[in-house]
């Protein structure tokens, strides 16, 4: 089998069972709270998994500039195996919630590499393939997920949403054996000060998108150790998060908008499907199914985004994206009790488009605008900034909801929140500027760290 070949099912495989493990939740959790006792812990099993896969996938890129693509993405694999092993057999809610931990520290080593691999091996033109592919898992992952979690939970049992991982798993890492890795890792010494900051402080300010209570309080330590972690990165000669990237004004403007555009309407796939079951009566199952067309339309414009960035540029993209998921903010703040499937699938459909253009075009930028040593730590880190954004922008959009007498009338204040900050986003994309040449980046590179 072709080596290229090989390590691109082990990524689509990877991305697969990380995927199914965020959703099949969605529907089984409550039959696992149910059988282990506990409930007041029902949101910590979500809550686990999503804090530790964000917080250690830019720490899994700057692992692989230092020691290899192969080997991290390899470690990556084998923890989420041994987490999901560990959530089958699992006790009670406690251990659950350990063990999801786990689970979710394999995810984040796992999930950035498709993006990373993928600049390493493939060219600029063919890239947005290969993230379509991953968005169609998914995507896949969406129609799965119910479908399984209701098979297991009814004929076999619960804890068969985590068995069917490590089959899946075993075979992502036998694939991932013939690869040779390409990218040359530039050795140096791990920061692990730096590392422990950066746990703990993002740790506890995405609890205060969990926790009901001590909110400000999980807030305020959590920017404390942030301000410790950027004063000691400062004079760290091997920073886990190179702080001279934020200084690249290009990087910066590009991440900045890849920020507010996730945390104004990702978070619309959390909430449309509610919208189609309390307002228009449709099925968990069908609702779902509206999703696709985020899916079908993020696919079709990452097929071709690597093309456009070689004809067209950078900035271009970047506007046309936004002004798409402007108009697709627009359409989702004019929702009306009246409005049915098919309307929402349309929308979906525009903003998947606009997603796919977007989140295409920075990952490849965000490549493209660093030296060859910093491209694993780049490109999680630009992935690390959209989590972080999606998981405030479901936050906000979820306190407007709840804060609202009319469940219509949170929905268009949740929406009014999207399309404001979609239009702003749109307003950062004009000052996104094309890559300089290699050749310039070496030396721009050297003055910032001079």
């Amino acid at each position: 089998m072709n080596r290229k070949i090989s390590v691109l099912i082990s990524i689509i495989l990877s991305l697969l069972v990380a995927s199914l493990d965020t959703t099949i939740m969605n529907t089984t959790a409550p039959v696992i709270a149910e059988n282990l006792g506990q409930f007041d812990l029902f949101a910590w099993i979500f809550a686990s998994y999503m804090i530790t896969t964000t917080v250690f996938s830019p720490i899994a890129g700057r692992l692989s500039d230092i020691y290899g693509r192969k080997r991290v993405f390899s470690f990556g694999i084998v923890l989420f195996l041994v987490g999901s092993l560990l959530c089958g057999i699992s006790e009670n809610m406690v251990q659950l919630v350990i063990f999801r931990g786990i689970q979710g520290i394999g995810a984040g080593f796992m999930l950035p590499f498709p993006a990373i691999i993928a600049g390493d091996l493939f060219s600029i033109e063919k890239r947005g393939k290969i993230q379509a592919l991953g968005t169609a898992m998914w995507g896949l992952s969406a129609v799965l997920a119910p479908m399984l979690g209701a098979l297991f939970v009814e004929y076999l049992t619960w804890r068969w949403i985590f068995y069917v991982n490590i089959p899946i798993a075993i075979l992502a890492l036998v694939t991932l054996l013939p690869y040779k890795e390409v990218y040359t890792p530039k050795k140096t010494s791990i920061d692990y000060i730096g590392t422990i900051l950066f746990i703990v402080s993002v740790s506890l300010l995405l609890l205060t998108t969990v926790v009901k209570t001590y909110q400000i309080l999980y807030g305020v330590i959590g920017v404390f150790f942030l301000i410790v972690f950027i004063l000691v990165e400062r004079k760290q000669e091997s920073p886990i998060i190179p702080l001279y990237l934020f200084q690249d004004k290009q990087l910066r403007w590009m991440n900045v908008n890849g920020f507010l555009g996730w945390v104004s309407l990702f978070g619309t796939a959390s909430y449309i499907p509610l919208f189609l079951q309390k307002i228009t009566h449709l099925s968990i199952f069908i609702s779902g199914l509206a999703l696709l067309g985020t899916a079908i339309g993020w696919m079709f414009s990452s097929v071709a985004a690597g093309k456009w960035i070689a004809k067209y540029g950078y900035r271009p993209l970047f506007i046309i994206g936004n002004a798409v998921l402007l108009c697709s903010g627009i359409f989702l703040f004019l929702l009306e009790m009246e409005h049915g499937f098919w309307y929402v699938f349309f929308v979906m459909l525009i903003q998947g488009s606009a997603f796919g253009l977007l989140s295409t075009t920075g990952v490849i930028g965000a490549q493209q605008l660093v030296l060859e040593n910093e491209k694993g730590v780049s490109t999680s880190f630009t992935l690390f900034i959209r989590n972080i954004g999606t998981a405030i922008g479901v936050t906000i959009m979820g306190i407007f909801l709840n804060q609202s007498d009319d469940f219509m009338a949170g929905i268009h204040h949740l929406f009014l929140y999207g399309l404001i900050g979609s239009a702003i986003a749109l307003f950062t994309a004009f000052f996104v500027k094309d890559p300089v040449q290699p050749e310039v980046l070496k030396n721009k590179r050297s003055q910032i760290k001079g």
